[in-house]
């Protein structure tokens, strides 16, 4: 794929994710994999109205080569690539729901979300909590990066969600996933719930590894 295509289907996404309010302002970032390195969404830049040509592009170091100034999260992405050589791209949203699930005290840090649907499991697996550290924290790289090789979608606390994905597409599949099942999740408190148990889990795992 064109890097011109890659920013493109970058700006396409990030539109469909801010039109249907699963992201809002200058909130949330993309990245995805090119040759040499790696294009992100600008910092301060808004996933509405991205232009494609002003998107950022890191080399494989992740030093800034052109495009406008990559969002100062870049390096909850970098951490992923570099744990995860599979990974084509990463999404980091402050979606609603998702957020909201990070600031419960009593989900489980090991796993945060149950089984509640096939499609769950499938796409995100288990989601380990990343305990809170300061926006721009390098600690918080650090946290994920002790993560990032054993799974691929981490929820960081009183923060939102970060996916790896072997394409832009799955990343972009796998966030709106999780944000629906955070959705089940919160609707679902309170009452008595029949959640997937651990055969089932474990024969969706041998057939769809994350």
């Amino acid at each position: 794929m064109s890097e011109t295509r890659a920013r493109d289907d970058i700006a396409r996404l990030a539109k469909s994710l801010y039109d249907r309010g699963l992201t809002f302002g200058s909130s949330g970032n993309i990245s995805r994999r090119v040759d040499g390195g790696w294009l992100m969404t600008p910092t301060g830049s808004t996933m509405g109205d991205l232009d494609p040509a002003r998107i950022s592009l890191l080399d494989e170091a992740g030093n800034h080569v052109s495009g406008d100034k990559p969002t100062k999260e870049s390096f909850l992405h970098v951490a992923m690539y570099e744990e995860r050589p599979q990974t084509g791209a990463v999404v980091h949203l402050h979606s609603s729901h998702s957020v909201a699930v990070s600031c419960l005290a009593d989900v489980d840090p090991k796993d945060v979300l149950p089984p509640i649907t096939a499609y769950y499991v499938m796409k995100i697996g288990t989601l380990p909590l990343i305990p809170y550290f300061p926006p721009g924290d390098l600690d918080l790289a650090r946290a994920v990066r002790e993560m990032a090789g054993r799974h691929h979608a981490v929820l960081l606390a009183n923060h939102g969600p970060v996916v790896a994905g072997k394409s832009l597409e799955d990343a972009v599949y796998a966030t709106e996933e999780l944000e629906e099942t955070a959705k089940l999740f919160l609707m679902l408190r309170g009452h008595k719930t029949r959640f997937l148990d651990e055969a089932q889990v474990a024969a969706l795992g041998e057939r769809f590894p994350n």
